[in-house]
């Protein structure tokens, strides 16, 4: 693959993107042969815990604004294990043309290998155009942990128009394929059938093999979040909230209710 530049995109804003690779070192932890980022994508090595690696994001700029082009390219090598974080929140602005701003990630992770996604909330400022996909292929071996958390409107003000769809699928067939718009345009967004007038939306999924001698059972996790088993050994806790805060503790309840168990599942988490 090709390394990351970054430039301005004539008439359209702003193009960067961004590659991780995560390996085994060779010592029982993992390295990070490739880091490499520009304009928005700051990358940071952070201290490994034990055999995993963490990068974090920092923003080094405002993005996306309409009119960017962003992508992000990640692949966990066989029997790696990555953390992936950022420093904050991403704020979806409006841009100078009313062209949308388009966000696109693709992971790869590995027979054996780990990725842990917790990066914070994103956040739809009025006026704002976002189309967001998120692409995860998975080896039959590999595990997931994913918490996707985005804010409708920034205190006080209404949202912009947001796109989201994540699609996941295990050793080549589809595990889980969800996408949502909200904001202007979108009919019946805010409606009792999706978020019923909360402005905080988020979802946690975890993907492990342990799942299929080890069974999670769906439960409710209170009104306004629930546990659902999928068709794989997999389960995503869904929620919607009034702000990120509570939306954030709805979600770290699903982390309890779902590492609950023993073995592997609790030993990954």
């Amino acid at each position: 693959m090709t390394s990351a530049v970054a430039g301005p995109a004539v008439d359209a804003g702003l193009r960067a993107a961004a590659h991780i690779v995560a390996a085994p070192d060779g010592r029982g932890g993992t390295g990070l042969p490739v880091l490499d980022g520009a304009g928005p994508f700051a990358l940071r090595r952070l201290r490994p815990q034990g055999p995993e690696a963490h990068v974090r994001l920092v923003g080094a700029m405002s993005a996306p604004l309409g009119g960017d082009l962003l992508g992000l390219t990640v692949e966990v090598a066989d029997g790696a294990a990555l953390r992936f974080s950022t420093t904050a929140a991403t704020i979806a602005l409006p841009g100078r043309t009313g062209a949308p701003a388009v966000y696109d990630t693709r992971i790869h992770v590995g027979e054996g290998a780990t990725l842990r996604w917790l990066p914070e909330q994103l956040i739809s400022a009025r006026g704002s155009d976002l189309r967001s996909t998120t692409r995860i292929e998975l080896a039959p071996t590999a595990r997931l942990v994913l918490r996707e958390e985005q804010v409708l409107g920034r205190v006080g003000e209404d949202p912009g128009r947001l796109a989201s769809r994540l699609t996941v699928r295990r050793a080549g067939r589809p595990l889980f394929d969800q996408e949502l718009t909200y904001g202007p345009g979108a009919p019946g967004w805010d409606g009792g059938a999706v978020l019923g007038g909360h402005r905080a939306v988020g979802q946690l999924l975890v993907v492990d093999p342990a799942f299929e001698e080890h069974p999670v059972p769906p439960r409710l996790l209170g009104t306004t979040a629930a546990l659902t088993p999928l068709a794989g050994p997999a389960v995503v806790v869904s929620a919607v909230a009034p702000d990120a805060l509570r939306l954030r503790r709805l979600l770290d309840a699903g982390v309890t209710t779902v590492f609950d168990g023993d073995g592997g599942v609790r030993a990954f988490w």
